[in-house]
């Protein structure tokens, strides 16, 4: 007979890892190294990468980050999104694990790994104003934006789906900002306010915008190609994503909030019991932070 749960847990650790049986490669790696890294257990960074809300946070990312007509040209342009999109969520996964989790060595290789390949990414789009721009990937001014997009997303999540957070929402803010100083951003902002203060800049400036790229986008990210097995709990977890972001950013994704009628849908507490699921599926500590640990040990970290 078949066993569903099973199977379920493999589709699983195929879209987030990749594979559903081993780990990737380079998961195991992160107990070498000679550091303790730039993050450590009772950071709020560890609080907040370890949570099942980080889930929804990479899907309401995505949706901010679209709203920048440069990042979203950039993406388009040069990624394989669609062909390809478990393989360009596992080198973000990669990537957000091994800064968090890995040494300082290793968090500095894999950000350099990724500002090698937006080296080519450049080419020309229209931005919120109707003027015609050259973007650059690893231009200082569009990281910021995907960093802070990024941050945001992670720390509006966790204050729903989450717990408390080790100095609050401004050490999250305060200590991520390295990993948006390792990707080439430019200032990134240190305290809750300014991020907030940062990211409405753009909108109140009307540098974003929504077009037929934006509204295409949003549809892939509504209905990505998963197995069917995992489709119906994706459908609760984009419509956390949605609910999680504020008014004035769901009006301009042309996103509403769902609702059975005039009624709202409980999405919260739907959200809760999938990410609950999705957690014994996966266990309580990620393999990440368990390579991490046996680094510390190794070092002689007691914290």
């Amino acid at each position: 007979m078949r066993n569903i749960l099973k199977e379920w847990q493999a589709e699983i650790r195929r879209t987030l890892n990749g594979n559903p049986v081993s780990l990737p490669e380079w998961v195991p790696r992160l107990a070498e190294g000679n550091d303790i890294g730039y993050f450590t257990p009772d950071s709020a960074v560890w609080t907040v990468h370890g949570s099942m809300s980080t889930i929804v946070a990479g899907i309401r990312a995505l949706l901010m980050q679209a709203l920048h007509p440069g990042v979203l040209a950039g993406v388009r342009e040069h990624s394989h999104y669609r062909e390809d999109p478990l393989g360009r969520l596992a080198h973000t996964i990669r990537w957000i694990m091994t800064v968090t989790y890995g040494s300082t060595t290793a968090a500095r290789e894999a950000s350099d790994w990724v500002l090698r390949l937006h080296e080519q990414v450049r080419g020309e789009y229209v931005d919120g104003h109707g003027q015609v721009r050259h973007y650059y990937a690893n231009d200082p001014e569009l990281l910021r934006w995907v960093h802070i997009a990024f941050t945001d997303a992670f720390l509006e999540t966790h204050k729903i789906w989450g717990g408390p957070i080790p100095g609050g929402p401004d050490a999250y803010v305060r200590e991520w900002a390295q990993a948006g100083r390792l990707m080439g951003a430019e200032a990134p902002p240190v305290s809750e306010s300014e991020m907030k203060k940062q990211l409405d800049s753009w909108f109140d400036a009307g540098d974003l915008r929504f077009d037929e790229s934006v509204r295409e986008t949003v549809d892939f990210i509504r209905n990505p190609p998963l197995h069917p097995m995992l489709k119906p709990g994706y459908r609760v977890l984009f419509a956390a994503a949605v609910s999680s972001l504020e008014p004035k950013y769901q009006e301009l994704l042309r996103l509403q909030p769902a609702r059975l009628g005039p009624l709202p849908l409980p999405v919260r507490l739907a959200t809760r019991v999938t990410l609950g699921v999705v957690q014994l599926a996966l266990g309580r500590q990620a393999p990440s932070e368990q390579a991490a640990r046996r680094r510390l040990r190794r070092l002689g970290y007691e914290g």
